[in-house]
């Protein structure tokens, strides 16, 4: 499966989609991908950030993780996005760094290639699925293949079955939710491996 580059790529305040990242990364690489795993760039304003010693944390710790740029775009055939629900959606980091993608859709670098995302909330009804939905409606815009878990393993079910992708409450990443995640990306490397 060496033919699989999958960019693994995460926004996360306090640590749980950063571990949900890291986590998929692992496990991808085990499953015979080259991974990249990339961060999201900040965009709320370093005094914001320094103001929540959590988030400044989180920042600090991570600050040796490369952000994504266009050229990892281009250079993956799968993307695995994990990031937080923020009010039903995608966090604003997020959609910013999406929203500056146009040109690599017009040219169409972002077609022909697998999508699959994860997220995470302050509560279990907090939005996880309609900011999964949200990520893949732009996937479907791109062009993308969209590999979402489905219920294709009963760790998904253990996990609290969520087959649009693993979705967790924030603040710590179960046993189950691990299983789950490495199943997804697991999943995605086969399937990427097949259509790459």
């Amino acid at each position: 499966m060496s033919n699989v580059k999958l960019a693994v790529i995460y926004y996360s305040t306090y640590g749980t989609n950063h571990r949900m990242a890291e986590i998929a990364a692992e496990a991808a690489r085990e499953a015979g991908a080259e991974v990249r795993l990339l961060r999201v760039p900040e965009t709320a304003p370093a005094e914001v950030v320094a103001g929540q010693d959590a988030w400044k944390a989180q920042a600090e710790k991570t600050a040796h993780i490369p952000e994504v740029t266009h050229a990892d775009m281009e250079w993956a055939n799968a993307y695995l996005i994990s990031a937080p629900t923020r009010y039903g959606v995608v966090a604003s980091q997020v959609r910013a760094f999406i929203d500056t993608l146009g040109g690599l859709w017009f040219e169409g670098k972002l077609a022909n290639k697998t999508f699959s995302a994860m997220t995470s909330a302050q509560n279990v009804h907090g939005g996880q699925e309609t900011t999964l939905i949200s990520l893949y409606t732009t996937a479907m815009h791109w062009g993308a293949v969209i590999v979402a878990p489905g219920y294709t393993d009963p760790v998904l079910f253990e996990a609290g079955g969520n087959p649009y992708g693993v979705s967790t409450q924030a603040g710590g990443v179960t046993d189950k939710i691990e299983a789950a995640i490495r199943h997804q990306a697991k999943r995605q490397v086969e399937m990427t491996a097949k259509i790459a």
